[in-house]
C-alpha cells in the first residue's frame, strides 16, 4: 500500500506493475510526486527487496533465495496468518455482541447458546483453515 493523496492505496493503482525477467520486476509510477512515496512503501513492506529508480519507473531485483531469505519470508508470512486470525476473532467479537444484543431486545436462552456455540464453530474453523494454509506456504517456501 502506498500513502497516495492523502490515502492508503495499492500500488497496482498508482503505477503499472510489468515482469520484463523471472527476476525482476518494473513499476512505472503515473504520477512523478508519488515515486518517491512508493520506492518509501516498498523499502518498509519488509520484503528485503531494494528498489531502483530510473525516472518515473521503478525496478525492483527479486534476489536469489538463500536459506536466510526463505526464513524470512516465511516469518513475513506468519505475519500476515496472525493479522487473519486477528480479524477472523474480531468478527467473532462483533458476532457474540450482536447476540448479546438480540437477548436483550428478546432472544431466547436456547438460540443465544445455540448462536454463540454457531459462531464459535466458524471462528475455529476458518482460523484452522488459516493455520493449514500457512503451513502449506511454510513448506513451500523453504522447499528448495
Amino acid at each position: 500500500m502506498v500513502d497516495a493523496y492523502g490515502s492508503p492505496t495499492p500500488i497496482n493503482q498508482v503505477g503499472t506493475v510489468n515482469v520484463p525477467e523471472p527476476r525482476m520486476v518494473t513499476i512505472n509510477v503515473w504520477d512523478k510526486a508519488l515515486v518517491g512515496k512508493v520506492e518509501k512503501a516498498i523499502r518498509e513492506s519488509g520484503l528485503g527487496i531494494n528498489p531502483q529508480l530510473n525516472g518515473t519507473i521503478i525496478m525492483l531485483p527479486i534476489p536469489e533465495l538463500n536459506e536466510e531469505r526463505r526464513t524470512q519470508l516465511t516469518k513475513v508470512a506468519g505475519q500476515y496468518a496472525e493479522h487473519a486470525r486477528v480479524a477472523i476473532r474480531n468478527l467473532r467479537r462483533d458476532g457474540m455482541d450482536q447476540i448479546k444484543k438480540a437477548k436483550n431486545d428478546g432472544l431466547s436462552e436456547d438460540d443465544q447458546k445455540f448462536w454463540e456455540q454457531e459462531v464459535q464453530e466458524l471462528t475455529d474453523r476458518y482460523i484452522k483453515l488459516v493455520d493449514q494454509q500457512l503451513e502449506t506456504k511454510q513448506a513451500e517456501i523453504m522447499q528448495v
